[in-house]
């Protein structure tokens, strides 16, 4: 588990996240917590996504790139390359 964070809110939004964490029987930190780790999963997914779309627009565009996946193939479901 992480180290704790300190987290200052004005008193309408603490009241609207309050309500929130009431409707599903869990305290504030607890729901607190749970946005945190929802948006750390989409960020780290968005930066895998950003990064593979890199990856793909340089091997669109150098032939090198192209030709070492050409090379190295497609695994196919017996352990071969096509």
């Amino acid at each position: 588990m992480g180290s704790p964070v300190s987290v200052r809110l004005d008193d309408d939004a603490q009241e609207v996240l309050e309500a929130a964490a009431r409707e599903r029987g869990i305290g504030l930190s607890t729901y607190l917590r749970e946005i945190a780790l929802r948006e750390a999963r989409r960020i780290r997914k968005e930066r895998i996504r950003a990064e593979s779309r890199d990856v793909a627009e340089y091997v669109a565009a150098s032939p090198e790139a192209q030709a070492f996946y050409a090379d190295w193939g497609t695994p196919t479901a017996e352990g071969g390359k096509r």
